[in-house]
């Protein structure tokens, strides 16, 4: 797990305290989503990662698994090249 998806599970964990999320788990199969946590992830991922979430980001498949959250994190997150 790298730190992209730890930052994201230890977000999760304080929602879901009794059960231990792995990385390709589906958080929506399980039933711990609704449209109000859907909201609070957005705008966690927004805030940590300083990257703003478009309308054409936010499809289930994009935070369905903390690694899906984790790919689109790194897909947003501007690449920066030193010299």
């Amino acid at each position: 797990m790298n730190e992209i998806q730890a930052k994201i599970k230890t977000f999760l964990s304080k929602f879901f305290p009794n059960h231990d999320l792995q990385p390709d788990e589906d958080i929506f199969a399980l039933g711990f989503v609704n449209s109000m946590f859907a909201m609070q992830l957005v705008l966690f991922v927004e805030q940590e990662f300083q990257i703003a979430i478009e309308n054409e980001d936010l499809e289930f498949e994009n935070f369905r698994t903390i690694k899906s959250v984790a790919n689109l994190i790194e897909r947003k997150t501007p690449v920066v090249i030193h010299k």
